[in-house]
């Protein structure tokens, strides 16, 4: 589809879908929309991985779990969102009503005492989306809103995408998957043709990638000692922030070569149980953790810890605001950095572009990754996790963004990689269906707010 040639009318109370596949123009798309209606009432929303404006630079990957940035550089949700609606428009009865109906439908109440920066991807999606809506747009345009949201905040912000299109609201609303587009949806745009868009949801197996390429299991591997068989240990593990509690006296053994599922609803502490293993959370010095055979604070370094560990995650990119080739950003994994600080070898260059071919991206090597869709930074980023061949695999929403193609591409690159000895593999997803057939473990967070 040619996207500088399309064009779309605005009328009320229609909800248009537009959906394509990875890198088919749907953001620019929406930009060049919001550029044609040129009014205040339009309100554009980006569902990507960030906890401020793209020119924010002083954010870093730990930020969210430092109780001090926490504190001191985030209002609390509640403020935050008192402030948007003063700017909104006359504080009357009448629009204090609406605004607590939002709270509600959306599930707000209970985050309303959280700082911003400790909230989870999903819950700042909905978030943003309450923001938005305060703002009562005439014409909403939704990026990829559903990315992040568990099943029930899934329904839940359909509900409210199917009331405000019955409030008289047009509603542009931007996919990647099938399963995305709502069933009331009034109008189809295709920036792919809508037989290759479907073409995969009518052939469900297996792609195979690996298999035909035969480089997964040619890749080098690092120098480490053999594992022992305990991977990970968290014995009676509590984690807090104020009078909030995260983690209650959690218990959880990893052995090597277990491939679990982490899952729970939006702010059950997914996030931060990771971030405790990755060595990124500050309070996991106070707690009972051993990782790798070692317990924590006998003198090992962080840099120990993550050059066994691939990691992926929606706070690692958000920290990946960078302006360099794709390349680089994969070969960063090799040093554990965000940015690559140490021009890589010719032969860890080999190795990144390898990985690259596995992932069939390796036309986007030489690309700025702020160049890049959103779906293609994805999955740069997991190709990173992959790049050093790591001992244990941490992939926390792996495949948000991705289209149905891409993502069974990266399950099938999962499953293979697992069936090597010794690999270990935490994945954290709210699609099931997302899950590569190698999972024999399962840990499921309740949320303990609620």
């Amino acid at each position: 589809m040619d996207t500088a040639n399309t064009q779309l009318t605005s009328s009320q109370g229609r909800l248009t879908v537009i959906a394509g596949l990875n890198a088919s123009g749907k953001t620019q798309l929406a930009e060049r929309m919001r550029r044609q209606m040129k009014s205040d009432s339009v309100r554009y929303v980006a569902f990507c991985d960030t906890y401020g404006t793209a020119t924010d630079r002083s954010y870093y990957l730990q930020q969210r779990w430092n109780q001090h940035d926490i504190e001191e550089l985030t209002p609390r949700v509640g403020q935050a969102l008192e402030r948007s609606f003063q700017l909104s428009g006359s504080d009357t009865p009448e629009r204090r009503t609406e605004q607590e109906r939002l709270y509600e439908l959306m599930g707000m109440k209970p985050l309303l005492d959280k700082y911003v920066i400790s909230l989870s991807s999903g819950e700042l999606r909905k978030m943003q989306m309450v923001k938005t809506l305060m703002a009562r747009p005439s014409t909403l345009i939704l990026d990829n809103p559903f990315i992040g949201l568990d099943a029930e905040a899934r329904t839940m912000f359909s509900q409210q995408l199917q009331l405000l299109k019955q409030q008289g609201m047009q509603i542009y609303l931007l996919v990647a998957r099938p399963n995305e587009i709502p069933p009331f949806a009034d109008e189809m745009k295709w920036t792919t043709s809508e037989e290759k868009f479907l073409e995969h949801l009518e052939n469900p197996e297996h792609l195979n990638y690996l298999e035909k390429s035969g480089q997964l299991y040619h890749l080098e591997s690092l120098d480490n000692p053999a594992l022992p068989h305990e991977v990970i240990r968290l014995t009676n593990v509590s984690i807090c922030y104020g009078d909030r509690i995260i983690l209650d006296r959690l218990n959880w053994s990893v052995q090597e070569g277990e491939h679990w599922a982490l899952s729970g609803p939006n702010g059950s502490g997914k996030s931060t149980l990771l971030s405790l293993v990755c060595a990124d959370n500050p309070q996991g010095y106070a707690c009972d953790i051993a990782l790798f055979g070692h317990q924590r604070g006998t003198g090992e370094s962080i840099w120990d810890i993550k050059r066994r560990i691939g990691y992926v995650s929606p706070e690692m990119h958000r920290s990946y605001l960078r302006n360099m080739p794709s390349i680089n950003i994969v070969a960063s994994g090799l040093k554990d950095t965000v940015g690559l600080y140490a021009k890589p070898s010719e032969s860890e260059r080999e190795q990144c572009l390898r990985w690259m071919q596995t992932f069939s991206i390796d036309h986007l090597a030489q690309r700025s990754f702020m160049q890049l869709s959103s779906g293609e930074q994805r999955l740069i980023l997991v190709c990173r996790a992959f790049v050093k061949n790591p001992d244990l695999l941490i992939l926390d929403e792996p495949m948000h963004g991705l289209d149905l193609h891409r993502q069974r591409q990266v399950k099938d690159i999962i499953e293979h990689y697992c069936r090597q000895s010794r690999k270990t593999l935490i994945m954290v997803t709210h699609y099931e269906e997302e899950l590569p057939a190698c999972i024999d473990h399962r840990l499921h967070l309740r949320n303990l707010l609620l």
